[in-house]
């Protein structure tokens, strides 16, 4: 399996082995665009795998901070008692950058930036940027996504033009 996000397209692709597509998912990239730069709030390119994958087992909706879940599910009332954070929902897939120089070591470091392929609060927009950086899913659709692939996972994401990874 491996997986392919367009940010021009807002889109996550499974794909199998063979590159066929398997399934396709709406996101939402940064808000601020693509960038690899750490303090950019924009979402790095290029090739990165999955580093870990954090959550298996917790409900939809349950809020993790610091990689942890804090015990608490997401609901309006929890959003307005903590206006403008960001939410990190139900499952995470935390990327690490395989290009060093571009995504990997130093001050573009993706893994080091905590970016992740996680779940947020279903009244978010899917298919439009809105993110400080991380590729932002559906609860469901992350907890899908989570399910059917290895830690170890390729990822490629990119602009607008896709190759195979």
């Amino acid at each position: 399996m491996k997986i392919e996000i367009s940010i021009a397209g807002q889109t996550l692709d499974l794909l199998d082995d063979a590159g066929q597509l398997v399934k396709r998912y709406r996101v939402s990239t940064a808000a601020n665009g693509a960038g690899e730069l750490s303090g950019s709030y924009r979402t790095p390119r290029g090739r990165h795998l999955v580093r870990a994958k954090i959550g298996a087992g917790l409900p939809l909706g349950a809020v993790l901070a610091g990689r942890r879940p804090t015990g608490e599910i997401w609901t309006p009332a929890l959003a307005a008692q903590f206006p403008g954070r960001d939410w990190i929902l139900s499952r995470i897939l935390w990327l690490s950058g395989r290009e060093p120089g571009f995504n990997r070591l130093g001050e573009v470091d993706t893994m080091r930036r905590y970016i992740y392929i996680h779940g947020t609060p279903d009244d978010q927009p899917m298919g439009l940027p809105g993110s400080h950086g991380c590729i932002r899913m559906s609860n469901a659709d992350v907890a899908d996504l989570f399910e059917r692939i290895p830690a170890g996972t390729p990822v490629w994401i990119h602009g607008d033009t896709p190759i195979n990874i």
